[in-house]
């Protein structure tokens, strides 16, 4: 028998699930010697996987993954794409839609493409949903095992407008009826978190059974995902030594890989002065990720301006203190480095402001702020307050990547016998 053939399919909009997907690859690897691991993905995570030394398909050039359609709908720190605001202007959500479909439906001919070119032993999807949706469609688009790896369970209405949550009912129909249906296009559904992360809320299916006991019956739950072990980034000193940094006090702000978080630097950078005021030698990095050009950050006394951070982690690490939008993965990373952090989750934006920061609140990590209400001073006063008195939360398991290899080699295994 040959080598095992893996095709990993990133969905990442930015580049958190690239990270986890990358943490899952890596123990692939050292679980199937002599497995090939070859890659889909699209824009900063194509070339997160590129510096890492990943085998990216020809098909991947075009592979794309909708950060350009985010960010042109988000209206300041707000993101809600089944809002009925995207739809006010006909013409303009008629185009996105347009837009959106075509792009859907260029990465499952790209996917399909690339099945037909090489025949893989097992298929790795973090949130392919139109994957999924394609293969129930045409069940000869799926050549192999597939496992789909997510982090939340359905959808959420964030408004009381009935479009937006007849979209919604819409969207849970279909998650009731994969977690419901055996025999379907996933073999399996790997969380990426634990029973107690998913909302103990209904989807809307039959029976009155909550999302939390229907994910119970039918996903394997991984635990925490993450590139790093904390333990290797307990010290602190020689991390600031290597980083380039002194002893003063050091707070991160970062954005994420979107363009979406971009009204939050400005709000740090508008802090900045105000903290030290109170604190002369507090020092602060404003991060703008991969889509924000840095020369549009103006950056004050006693703060540096980076562009794209690799491994950004170590400098949480490095830190006191954190202030960034309500990502899944930053905000693990830094629950799981113990950090004092603030976050921004994006306003009606279901997944940040109830999955998240559910999962946040149940770990006490975190401090939790509201954008639109949240002036300059207000969020120097938070900072101030912060470092005077971190309150790190406790430590969480850190074994997810193990565990999701651990599955995967049994879904494997059990295919060949």
């Amino acid at each position: 028998m040959g080598a095992t053939r893996i095709l990993f399919v990133s969905g990442s909009v930015g580049l958190g699930h690239a990270v986890r997907d990358l943490a899952i690859a890596r123990e692939l690897h050292a679980r199937l010697p002599g497995a090939t691991i070859s890659w889909l993905a699209g824009d900063v995570a194509r070339e997160l996987l590129a510096r890492n030394g990943q085998t990216l398909l020809p098909e991947a050039e075009r592979y794309t993954t909708g950060a350009t359609i985010l960010e042109s709908v988000s209206q300041g720190f707000t993101l809600n794409l089944a809002s009925p605001r995207y739809v006010i202007r006909p013409l303009r959500a008629m185009r996105l839609l347009r837009t959106f479909q075509h792009d859907l439906e260029t990465n499952v001919a790209l996917f399909a493409a690339a099945t037909r070119r090489r025949a893989y032993d097992l298929i790795l999807g973090d949130e392919t949903f139109e994957l999924v949706l394609a293969m129930g469609r045409n069940p000869g688009l799926k050549t192999a095992p597939f496992a789909l790896i997510t982090d939340f369970i359905g959808m959420d209405a964030m408004t009381r407008d009935p479009l937006e949550r007849g979209i919604v009912r819409l969207v849970n129909r279909a998650w009731d009826a994969m977690l419901r249906r055996a025999g379907g296009p996933t073999d399996r559904i790997l969380y990426a978190g634990e029973p107690a992360d998913v909302p103990d809320t209904p989807l809307g299916g039959g029976g009155g059974i909550s999302r939390r006991e229907l994910a119970r019956r039918a996903v394997h739950f991984l635990g925490y995902v993450l590139p790093f072990d904390p333990a290797d980034l307990a010290d602190r000193t020689a991390l600031r030594d290597r980083l380039g940094y002194g002893r003063e006090p050091l707070v991160i702000c970062a954005i994420g890989s979107t363009g979406v978080g971009a009204p939050l630097l400005r709000l740090c950078a508008d802090a900045v002065p105000l903290v030290r005021a109170r604190v002369p030698d507090a020092r602060f990095v404003l991060v703008c990720g991969p889509r924000v050009d840095p020369a549009a950050v103006k950056a004050p006394a006693g703060a540096r301006v980076f562009g794209y951070v690799d491994r950004l982690y170590e400098h949480f690490a490095a830190g006191d203190l954190a202030v960034v939008q309500g990502g899944g993965t930053t905000t693990l990373e830094l629950t799981a480095l113990r950090r004092p952090f603030i976050y921004f989750p994006l306003d009606e934006h279901f997944e940040q402001q109830l999955h998240v920061t559910h999962r946040l609140d149940r770990r006490k990590a975190g401090y939790r702020l509201k954008y639109s209400g949240t002036t300059p001073d207000m969020l120097a006063e938070t900072i101030l307050s912060e470092l005077a008195a971190p309150s790190p939360c406790p430590a969480i398991p850190t074994d997810g990547a193990e565990r999701a290899a651990a599955v995967l080699g049994e879904l494997l295994q059990g295919t060949r016998t």
